[in-house]
């Protein structure tokens, strides 16, 4: 199989600021944001501990409004996906 039948792809938006000071900071260690990015979301869906209380964080600084909500266009982008990778149709 090929990356392509076994890979998703994924965007996201950032600020300048948090985009360069993140390339920066994996740049010095040798990684780039595909192989990071790859590897804290399997740790999220392996339910790591330290990643889940993150999680855990951001979810209440978004109910408590301290982190812009998702956009509906965002939300139904994402249903969209969900729903044509779903097994059960």
């Amino acid at each position: 199989m090929s990356d392509f039948e076994t890979k998703k792809s994924v965007h996201i938006n950032l600020t300048k600021s948090t985009h360069s000071s993140l390339r920066v900071a994996l740049i010095k260690r040798g990684l780039s944001m595909q192989e990071t990015f790859d590897y804290l979301a399997s740790l999220i869906c392996e339910n790591d501990p330290d990643l889940i209380e993150k999680l855990d964080e951001i979810e209440m600084l978004k109910r408590n409004k301290k982190i812009k909500q998702v956009r509906n266009s965002d939300a139904d982008s994402v249903y969209r996906m969900i729903n044509q990778d779903s097994p059960i149709d």
